[in-house]
């Protein structure tokens, strides 16, 4: 008789641990990517995707606490979110929300038509309301553990932009995750360097290894792991991009394809 050899629960374990630290489930994921896709999802797409969302609202986070802790305030407040943005561009992340929201009324600045007249607020939303802004709701018990985590507290109004702004992101993110599922990679790769005088200046970008994500492997029927990375590539930039992707591959090395 042969002997099996012992089996081992580490890869379980280390996964269930890679789920329960994401603030975002991957069930609230793929629900997501439903919205706008009829592929398949696999686990680490949906793995890949909570964390590079957690990542991005975490550096909002951050941001808008530097700003109310310079006021002297504890709480979170909307125009901490604002100025976070206007400090950090790399998280001007989930544009269409700002549209939908009071808080970043005229962010977009004014848009006129091909005769010259002012186009409105009403106008430039459109009929139909965004799926990422219609399901942002799903978002809030998610945000508010990761504000726990943080250490920090906010006001509801700004609860709901969070709330918002990772709902559209990630709504951008499956969506563009789905193209390099039908495209075959990434066919419209871009980059924006910040550059501090003074200092280096970043890589070419022909030694960036992201660029490994532009081609893609897999059917074509399924999202993967590396297409929600491929997907980052094109939705972020600069340290931001680098750090989320990263985050996310490491987070989803060992995760089950499927």
């Amino acid at each position: 008789m042969t002997t099996q050899p012992p089996r081992t629960e580490h890869s379980g374990l280390q996964t269930a641990s890679v789920a329960t630290d994401l603030p975002f489930k991957p069930q609230l994921v793929k629900a997501v990517f439903r919205d706008v896709t009829s592929l398949h999802v696999s686990k680490s797409a949906a793995w890949a995707a909570a964390s590079v969302t957690r990542t991005v609202l975490t550096e909002i986070i951050e941001g808008a606490r530097s700003a109310a802790a310079e006021e002297g305030r504890k709480r979170l407040t909307p125009e901490d979110l604002i100025s976070a943005i206007d400090r950090n561009v790399e998280v001007e992340v989930g544009s269409a929300w700002y549209l939908h929201s009071p808080t970043f009324h005229g962010r977009m600045g004014e848009v006129r038509n091909a005769d010259g007249a002012l186009v409105s607020l009403r106008e430039r939303r459109g009929a139909r309301t965004p799926s990422g802004v219609a399901g942002a709701h799903r978002f809030e018990a998610g945000v508010r553990r990761l504000l726990r985590s943080r250490g920090v507290r906010a006001v509801p109004a700004t609860v709901r932009d969070l709330d918002g702004i990772a709902s559209v992101f990630l709504t951008d993110l499956a969506r563009d995750a789905a193209m390099v599922v039908r495209e075959g990679g990434v066919k419209r790769f871009g980059t924006v360097s910040l550059m501090v005088p003074g200092e280096p200046a970043p890589a070419p970008l022909l030694k960036d290894p992201l660029l490994a994500l532009s081609t893609r492997r897999g059917d074509g029927r399924t999202v993967g792991g590396d297409d929600v990375l491929a997907a980052g590539t094109i939705q972020l930039f600069g340290d931001l991009r680098r750090r989320a992707i990263t985050e996310a591959a490491e987070r989803t090395r060992n995760t089950p394809a499927n």
